[in-house]
């Protein structure tokens, strides 16, 4: 291995119109080490997890052929279909998803699951939606458990975790080794802000749970695309934070959105986020 760590590259860096084994081409290319699938809640990412056995197959061919893998797939379809809502259809369709993912993810030797840190986004959050959000979630995980999969809660943009130590609330609620956390610490940077306390505090509460971090620039009150380098995140003071609880994956998290040098901004984004993941593992 080059490097102590590995930094894997966020699929929706790149446009809709590649194919996932063009977008493996890509992260290859552009000095990535593994490729995080999306699958969000538009219509299109949702009907992946329905790809027939030869689809699935072109993919597992491609990894080999590039010499890159899929390690992580970021689950952020449960926004639209959350498992903590009151609607009965709602909370069918955010298990059958669930289940999907963690079948997707085992036919791909994906090891890794982010969930979105979300009991409802569409509907209003009470009482119920938590204690129905819990409930499905232990469901969720003895899923993942029965073919070792890990599971870990990204930290969101709202305040009903927002934090790795809201985080870890569910996690030890479940009390299982197959869900953990997976922060952002753009978001976790926000929040610290907000609530004026430490990022790295926040993140040490995190001890012995976090699988992977997201590294992702962001402003006060914004939460996505903007350029690295011109945000509030100490990406080096977090990374060596992450880094001291045994942390080494990591993934650059940007958005495509239009732009004709997208190739350009993936090239930068490695320079720019290897440079301070070197200062902390080289």
């Amino acid at each position: 291995m080059d490097s102590n760590y590995r930094l894997g590259l966020y699929e929706k860096a790149m446009p809709n119109f590649l194919s996932i084994a063009e977008k493996l081409t890509y992260a290859k290319k552009f000095g990535f080490d593994y490729l995080e699938l999306s699958i969000d809640e538009s219509d299109e990412k949702l009907k992946r997890l329905d790809m027939p056995w030869i689809e699935r197959k072109k993919i597992i061919d491609a990894m080999h052929e590039n010499g890159i893998s899929i390690d992580s797939i970021c689950l952020s379809g449960h926004r639209k279909y959350p498992m903590g809502s009151l609607q009965e259809s709602v909370v069918k369709r955010s298990m059958e998803i669930m289940e999907k993912a963690i079948l997707l993810a085992k036919d791909l030797g994906i090891r890794m699951i982010q969930l979105a840190g979300y009991d409802v986004y569409y509907e209003q959050g009470n009482d119920r939606t938590k204690q129905f959000f819990q409930q499905n979630l232990k469901k969720a995980v003895s899923m993942a458990s029965r073919y070792g999969l890990l599971l870990g809660f990204e930290t969101m943009e709202t305040p009903f975790m927002d934090t790795v130590e809201k985080a870890m609330t569910y996690v030890t609620q479940v009390d299982s080794s197959y869900l953990h956390v997976y922060p952002d610490i753009g978001n976790l940077t926000n929040a610290a802000k907000l609530y004026g306390h430490d990022v790295n505090e926040d993140i040490r509460k995190g001890k012995g749970h976090i699988i992977a971090a997201h590294l992702k620039e962001t402003l006060p009150g914004k939460y996505r695309e903007i350029p690295y380098g011109t945000g509030h995140t100490q990406f080096v003071s977090n990374i060596r934070q992450l880094a001291e609880l045994g942390v080494f994956m990591f993934v650059g998290e940007f958005w495509y959105v239009g732009q004709e040098d997208w190739q350009e901004d993936i090239r930068k984004a490695n320079v720019f986020l290897r440079s301070h993941l070197d200062r902390v593992f080289v």
